[in-house]
C-alpha cells in the first residue's frame, strides 16, 4: 500500500508538449495516421452491395433467339447469359480438375487463403520474382465483378471484397458463377462455352484429358490457348495436373493412366452464320415498336439449322466460283404461307479473308435485278389484257439514246421472230419484253412495283424508259423475294416478318395482282418446256416439284439472280460483286442457280410437296407452242374473257434505223468492206418492195425493210419509198451522219 502512495505521489499528471515526445510518441502516431488513411481509403475504395451481386447480369443487347427458342448466334461481348450451366450438371471430376489447380482449400477458407498467400509469398522472395498470385476462387469471382487494374493495393482490396462476398453467398453460389464466368480465349466465357469452342461437345461428353484442359487454361488463356501456340506447355501443365490429383487421391490410376496416354484432341466448332446483318435489320424493326426493352429476349423466324446448312451452301458455291472474279453473295428464304423470314444470310463476312463490300448488308444492298423483274411486267400486261398465247415479234429493235443507238439483243443473241407470251416470259426474251412494257405503259408499271415493295426504284418512269422492264433499276434482294411473295400467294402482298408473332393471328395482305393473272405467270415460270429455247431441255432450272424460277443477270455479268417459290418456300440468291466490279460472265445460272436448286432440294426433303395455285378463274386450254419438228403440246392457262387475243397495235411504215440525228463511226482500222450500217423500217410486210434513197440518190431496192448500207464518212439523210397495197408511201427523210 505504502508502494501504491509513493508512486501515486510521483507520477507526473500533467501532459508534455509534442516537441518533449519522445521518439516513440511519434512513431506511435505516424502508424496510427497510417493505419487511419488506409482504413479510410480502404472503406471508401470498397465495392457497393450492389456490385457483389450473383445473380445473372443483364445485358444491355437483346436476345435472339430461333424459331425453336434456341440462340440464333453466342453472344461474347459481355457476361455468359446464354450458357450458364448449374452446378449439379458440371462433372465432378472438372469441378474437382478446377479447385486442384486453382483454389484446394476453397471450401475451408473464408475469402482469402492465408496459408496459399504466404506460400506465394515465400516462393517469390526465393525465385526473386512474382511466380503466382495465390488468388482464391473468391477473390477471382470479385475480380469479374469488380474489375481492377492488377496491383497490390487492388489484391488488398480483393480480400476484403471476398470476405464479404462469402459472408453474403454459399460457397456452392460462387462456384457456380467461377464455372460459369470464368474467361477464355476468344472471349469465351465459363467451361460450357469452352467446351465447344475447343472441343464441339457439351460439358457431359467430356473425357478427363479435355476436363484437365479446360481447368488449365484459365490461368493464361491467350499464352496457353492451341489453336495459337500449340499444345506443348498446355500438355505439360495439364499432366502436372493430373499428378496432383493422383497424389490427392482425386484421380484413380486407370484414370491417371487414361489421361496420360490420350492426346489431346482439338475439334473448333463449325463456324456459325454471321448474323449480324440480321440482328441490325431486328433492331430497326424493333425500334419502331412501342413498350419494347432493351435487354429483352426476342423470339425471331429464323430457322438456324437452314441458315446453317445456308452459309455453308453458298460459301462453297463462292469458293468454286472464286476464279470467275465473283466475292459476294447473299440468301433470303421465307415461307410465303405466313411472310416468315427462315434465312438471312450474306456471304464473303468471314473477317480473315479481306472480301471487299463483306461489311455491307447484300441482302438490303440495291443492285440492278436484270430479268428478274419480268414476272411482274408481265402479270401487268395480263391484267390489262393479254393472255399467254398472245403472239408477239421477236425481232431486232433498236433506240436511239442521244445521238446514238442502243441495239436490244437477247441473252443468245438469237431471235425467234413470231413467240407467244408464254415462250417470251419462259425463255426471258429482251425484245417481247420491251413490246410489253410499252403495251402495259412505263407509268403503271412502276406504280405496280410500288405497290409490291420496290422502293428502291425512287427516279420516275422517264428516268428509267424501256429499260425498266430489263431490270436497269435497282433493287434489294429483300424487296426482289417480297415480290415474288406475291405471285406465290396468287398476287396478294403481305409484308416479311422477322420477329415471331405473338398470336397466330393471319395477315391478309393487299391484293395487288389478280389471282389470274399471278397464278398465270407461276405456271410459266414452273414449266420446263416454256424456256426451252433459251436454256435447253436439261437446264439447272428443272427441279423435281413444281416451282417457279427466273434467273436474272445484269450488264457487264454485275449481278446474278436466282428467285423461285413452290407451294410453300419463296428463295432469292444473289452474286456479284459489292465493290461494283463485274464478274467473269457469271449468270443466274451458272452461279446461284445451283445454290436454288440446292436449298429447295434441303427444304422438301421432309415435306409433303405440293402443287402451285391456279385460280379458279383459268380456263385450261391446248396449245401448240413450239414449231420445231414434232409440235410438243404446251398448256396454256387464259382467263375466261380473253379468248380474243388482243391485237397488238403495229404501227405503219416507218424508219426504224437510223434514229434521227444517229452519229455513226467510221473504223480505219478495219477494210471498208466490212464496215456495214443495216437500214431498218418497222411496219413493213417481207414481201413488200422498197426503194433506198441516199442524199436523194436511190442505192437500192429490196423486198422487206432491211438493207446493209457500206459505211463511209459524211452528212447524209435516208429516204424510203414503200409501195403498200394501198400505194407508195414516202418515209423520211432522216438525217444521220457518219465520222
Amino acid at each position: 500500500m505504502n508502494w501504491l502512495r509513493w508512486s501515486i505521489a510521483r507520477f507526473d499528471w500533467s501532459p508534455r508538449r509534442p516537441r518533449h515526445w519522445p521518439w516513440t510518441h511519434w512513431a506511435a502516431l505516424a502508424c496510427f495516421g497510417l493505419v487511419a488513411s488506409i482504413s479510410v481509403a480502404t472503406w471508401a475504395s470498397l465495392a457497393d452491395d450492389a456490385t457483389l451481386n450473383l445473380k445473372p447480369h443483364a445485358t444491355a443487347a437483346r436476345i435472339l433467339l430461333d424459331r425453336q427458342g434456341r440462340p440464333l448466334a453466342e453472344d461474347f461481348s459481355g457476361w455468359n447469359v446464354q450458357d450458364r450451366v448449374p452446378l449439379y450438371r458440371v462433372p465432378v471430376q472438372l469441378q474437382q480438375a478446377v479447385l486442384t489447380a486453382e483454389d484446394r482449400r476453397f471450401y475451408k477458407h473464408r475469402g482469402v487463403d492465408w496459408t496459399a498467400r504466404g506460400h506465394a509469398i515465400w516462393q517469390g522472395l526465393r525465385a526473386g520474382r512474382n511466380v503466382r498470385g495465390a488468388s482464391t476462387i473468391t477473390e477471382q469471382v470479385v475480380r469479374m465483378l469488380v474489375p481492377r487494374p492488377r496491383t497490390i493495393w487492388s489484391k488488398w482490396l480483393e480480400g476484403f471484397d471476398a470476405r464479404r462476398l462469402e459472408a453474403r453467398a454459399t460457397k456452392s453460389d460462387i462456384f457456380e458463377f467461377y464455372l460459369n464466368q470464368v474467361p477464355y480465349a476468344a472471349n469465351r466465357r465459363g467451361v460450357s462455352q469452352a467446351a465447344r469452342y475447343y472441343f464441339n461437345r457439351d460439358l457431359d461428353t467430356l473425357d478427363g484429358r479435355e476436363m484437365l484442359t479446360l481447368a488449365v487454361l484459365p490461368r493464361a488463356p491467350s499464352g496457353l490457348d492451341p489453336y495459337r501456340s500449340g499444345t506443348k506447355i498446355l500438355d505439360r501443365r495439364s499432366l502436372h495436373l493430373a499428378n496432383e490429383m493422383r497424389h490427392a487421391g482425386l484421380l484413380s490410376g486407370d484414370d491417371w493412366q487414361h489421361i496420360v496416354e490420350t492426346p489431346l484432341g482439338l475439334e473448333p466448332a463449325p463456324r456459325r452464320s454471321a448474323i449480324g446483318h440480321f440482328r441490325s435489320y431486328v433492331e430497326r424493326q424493333l425500334a419502331s415498336t412501342p413498350h419494347r426493352a432493351g435487354g429483352e429476349t426476342v423470339y425471331t423466324t429464323i430457322d438456324s439449322g437452314l441458315m446453317e446448312f445456308t452459309q455453308g451452301l453458298i460459301d462453297q458455291r463462292l469458293a468454286a466460283l472464286a476464279n470467275r472474279r465473283v466475292r459476294n453473295g447473299a440468301v433470303l428464304v421465307v415461307d410465303h404461307r405466313t411472310g416468315e423470314i427462315l434465312t438471312w444470310v450474306v456471304a464473303g463476312t468471314d473477317t480473315a479473308v479481306a472480301t471487299p463490300g463483306r461489311y455491307l448488308d447484300a441482302v438490303l444492298a440495291p443492285r440492278q435485278p436484270g430479268s428478274a423483274l419480268k414476272p411482274f411486267l408481265y402479270a401487268a400486261a395480263f391484267d390489262a389484257g393479254w393472255s399467254p398465247g398472245v403472239h408477239i415479234e421477236d425481232a431486232p429493235l433498236s433506240e436511239a439514246v442521244g445521238t446514238g443507238l442502243h441495239r436490244f439483243n437477247n441473252y443468245s443473241r438469237q431471235f425467234y421472230g413470231d413467240v407467244t407470251v408464254r415462250q417470251a416470259l419462259g425463255n426471258s426474251l429482251n425484245i417481247p419484253a420491251i413490246h410489253a412494257v410499252n403495251f402495259v405503259g412505263p407509268d403503271k408499271y412502276l406504280d405496280l412495283l410500288h405497290e409490291l415493295g420496290f422502293a428502291n426504284l425512287t427516279k420516275p418512269a422517264g428516268f428509267y424508259g424501256d429499260g425498266l422492264a430489263l431490270g436497269n433499276g435497282e433493287v434489294s434482294l429483300l424487296e426482289l423475294v417480297r415480290g415474288f411473295t406475291a405471285l406465290a400467294n396468287e398476287g396478294r402482298y403481305t409484308p416479311l416478318r422477322a420477329v415471331a408473332a405473338q398470336t397466330k393471328q393471319k395477315i391478309d395482305g393487299t391484293q395487288v395482282l389478280s389471282r389470274e393473272a399471278a397464278t398465270m405467270v407461276a405456271n410459266i415460270l414452273s414449266d420446263p418446256w416454256a424456256r426451252v429455247m433459251e436454256f435447253g431441255r436439261y437446264s439447272t432450272l428443272n427441279l423435281p416439284v413444281q416451282t417457279a424460277v427466273k434467273t436474272g443477270t445484269s450488264t457487264d455479268y454485275r449481278d446474278a439472280w436466282a428467285v423461285g417459290f413452290d407451294s410453300r418456300y419463296a428463295v432469292g440468291i444473289w452474286m456479284g460483286n459489292l465493290d461494283q466490279s463485274p464478274t467473269d460472265g457469271i449468270t443466274g445460272s451458272t452461279g446461284p442457280g445451283l445454290v436454288l436448286r440446292g436449298l429447295f432440294a434441303y427444304l422438301n426433303r421432309d415435306q409433303n410437296t405440293g402443287k402451285l395455285a391456279l385460280s379458279a378463274g383459268l380456263d385450261f386450254k391446248d396449245n401448240c407452242a413450239f414449231a420445231d419438228g414434232a409440235c410438243a403440246q404446251v398448256f396454256d392457262y387464259r382467263t375466261s374473257v380473253s379468248y380474243k387475243h388482243p391485237v397488238l397495235d403495229v404501227p405503219g411504215p416507218f424508219i426504224q434505223s437510223p434514229t434521227p440525228n444517229l452519229r455513226l463511226a467510221y473504223d480505219p482500222r478495219l477494210p471498208a468492206d466490212r464496215q456495214l450500217f443495216r437500214f431498218e423500217l418497222g411496219g413493213v410486210a417481207p414481201n413488200e418492195p422498197v426503194k433506198w434513197l441516199i442524199n436523194g440518190d436511190e442505192i437500192g431496192q429490196t423486198s422487206g425493210g432491211s438493207l446493209m448500207w457500206s459505211v463511209r464518212r459524211g452528212s447524209y439523210t435516208l429516204t424510203a419509198l414503200v409501195e403498200t397495197a394501198d400505194g407508195e408511201k414516202t418515209l423520211g427523210p432522216v438525217a444521220f451522219s457518219v465520222r
